[in-house]
């Protein structure tokens, strides 16, 4: 079980649910009071209107996409975090240390490390040129064909992934208005949507930045209001943490193949999840693109691997915090799963209002994603398939329209995926989010063939990524089926190696083919 629940936030751009988890039990039956209700809608008509109100200075498509490259530096910092943090992330983080320790942030420290090969490798070829997208790199180094390959990659699996991400936090909604999931999933797209659609990037970042205050804010005082509930605070926390098998241990040197929170995977599974992530993504990408010059698009990824530091760090002492009040006030009944934790101590031991604010906590988290998601989508969209091989020769105002018209056709496509998502059987849905991280591995490999080596050919690459999908996507269904034991933080890795190296082989077998740029 602390297995299946660590997978949940482990993978921040791809997500995965255990077998049986459900979100509505996770938050119960939640009686919230007037004042709740209120703080939550008055959170979810204020956030919609600040983004709306950035449409004003979205003129060209530099402005909707990049922010006009006028945004400072801490901001696209403070974004980069709250895009990989989901709902998930909040509820599930704090029940891996309370069902076993804090060995979690060995993946974040990899996750720290990628940070600095993404600055120092792929940052500076992005500022090479004017670039709206993570796949025009592909183009200009290996050309059109690789580039559409790659931008398909993404935009697939980045619809497969928030969309489900759209139904859980829909689940939230309907459990506080007893509407529908319908209902509920119209309410978080079309809100979202509507912000996203008229203040683009500038939008996207700025309330990002808000709704991270939020839930960090929120969860700080969660803690500390826990903190205070133990006779003895803080002492006694570490004293019952030691007593029962020292739930403050970060780091466990042993190895195998199979566990995926020792000090080895954990790193490696963090160095290539994130540098895959953060470096070929483009719900990440167009964030870092964004930075006046490459020097601060630098300076905001390394600070994020601070705030996200912290931010593990936060919620995995939570998780330590809760185990302690738990030990001293039994709830009433067994939690069955690790998820259901937080969001129980939220429901019934916070005073009304705070309660509130934390569900409006969760919530940022999961309109943070959102936005994110559709302006990435719509960026993609219009840059690396419709200027292209459409309407190569337009001007900036019916490019922008453009954006504005995908965006909503992609806010549509969310919904639709969310609602099949209510429908599908848990063991589909769990296969079907574990195949939308598969194309990780691929794209990291075909982007470190491209600036890592000169003999790599577009043919090569293709190749490369194909078996690269192929092997990873072998794997983790023979994973899946029980007939290999390989933990899953090793699977970006997998992939990202054999594309490269099958992708570099054949580049040098088919010498035939030209080498498109340097």
């Amino acid at each position: 079980m602390q297995r299946e629940a660590c997978k949940i936030i482990a993978q921040p751009q791809s997500l995965r649910f255990p077998s049986g988890w459900n979100l509505d039990h996770s938050l119960g039956l939640m009686a919230f009071s007037s004042l709740d209700l209120a703080i939550v809608i008055v959170y979810l008509i204020t956030i919609t209107l600040f983004g709306a109100h950035f449409r004003k200075s979205q003129h060209t498509l530099r402005d909707y996409f990049l922010g006009g490259r006028r945004l400072p530096w801490w901001a696209i910092a403070l974004s980069v975090v709250s895009a990989e943090t989901s709902i998930l992330t909040i509820i599930s983080t704090p029940g891996i240390a309370y069902r076993s320790n804090m060995a979690f942030l060995q993946l974040v420290f990899g996750y720290l490390i990628a940070r600095v090969i993404v600055s120092f490798i792929l940052i500076p070829r992005y500022f090479a040129g004017e670039l709206f997208t993570a796949y025009q790199l592909i183009e200009k180094r290996f050309g059109g064909r690789l580039k559409t390959f790659t931008a398909g990659l993404f935009l697939g699996s980045r619809a497969l992934a928030e969309g489900v991400r759209v139904f859980a936090i829909s689940i939230v909604l309907e459990v506080i208005f007893r509407t529908g999931i319908l209902v509920s999933v119209l309410i978080i797209v079309l809100l979202t949507v509507f912000y996203t659609l008229e203040g683009g990037l500038t939008a996207v970042i700025w309330t990002d930045v808000i709704q991270l205050a939020i839930y960090i804010s929120g969860t700080a005082l969660a803690l500390m209001l826990a903190l205070h509930a133990i006779p003895g605070g803080w002492g006694e926390v570490v004293r019952i943490a030691h007593a029962e098998g020292n739930k403050l241990k970060v780091f466990d040197f042993a190895f195998n193949w199979h566990a995926p929170y020792l000090f080895w995977s954990g790193l490696v599974g963090g160095v290539f999840l994130t540098t895959a992530s953060h470096g070929t993504d483009q719900l990440i990408v167009h964030r870092l693109l964004a930075a006046r010059n490459k020097r601060e698009s630098q300076t905001a990824l390394l600070y994020s691997g601070l705030v996200i530091l912290f931010q593990f760090s936060l919620f995995l002492l939570v998780g330590v915090v809760l185990y302690a009040f738990y030990l001293l006030h039994p709830p009433a009944r067994n939690f069955g799963r690790p998820d259901r934790i937080f969001p129980t101590f939220v429901v019934t031991e916070l005073p009304h209002g705070l309660a509130g604010l934390l569900i409006a906590a969760i919530i940022s988290a999961g309109m943070a994603n959102l936005s994110a998601a559709l302006n990435a989508l719509a960026s993609s969209s219009v840059v690396d398939f419709y200027k292209p091989l459409v309407r190569p020769k337009a001007d900036d105002r019916h490019y922008l329209r453009v954006s504005r018209a995908l965006t909503i056709l992609w806010g549509a496509i969310l919904i639709g995926i969310a609602l099949l998502a209510q429908r599908m059987h848990q063991s589909v849905l769990e296969l079907a989010l574990t195949i939308a991280s598969v194309p990780y591995g691929s794209m990291l490999g075909i982007f470190l063939l491209g600036v890592l080596t000169r003999r790599a050919t577009s043919r090569g690459a293709l190749i490369g990524g194909i078996l690269g999908l192929a092997c990873l996507t072998s794997v983790i269904i023979a994973a899946a089926f029980g007939a290999i034991s390989i933990a899953w933080t090793w699977y970006v890795a997998i992939g990202t190696c054999v594309t490269f190296v099958t992708g570099w082989a054949a580049s040098v077998i088919l010498k035939d083919e030209s080498q498109h740029g340097s």
